[in-house]
């Protein structure tokens, strides 16, 4: 791929994350409107012609690490391990 190529590959790559940015950020604003109907109405379940809206609250626990590395750090030494990834940016 030439760098012209390339650069005409970033270019439509930021472009179409701008446009992703725009899309979630109106779908954040149509969840949030139904969510204050429901919560108007005071319910987590509503039919809408032939859709079943939820929204529940869900309580779930999670291990505190940050807490658990601070008491017992040569547990948490012993017992975690090192994982390597690899990030992709573009600035």
């Amino acid at each position: 791929m030439s760098t012209n190529e390339l650069a005409s590959k970033v270019r439509e790559l930021k472009e179409l994350k701008a446009m992703a940015e725009e899309l979630t950020a109106e779908i954040t604003t149509i969840e949030d409107a139904i969510k204050a109907e429901m919560t108007a109405r005071e319910t987590e379940e509503i039919m809408v012609d032939v859709f079943k809206v939820r929204w529940a609250t869900i309580t779930s626990r999670r291990f505190d690490t940050t807490a658990f590395k601070t008491t017992h750090k040569d547990l948490y030494d012993q017992y975690s391990k090192e994982s390597v990834t690899r990030r992709f940016s573009v600035a």
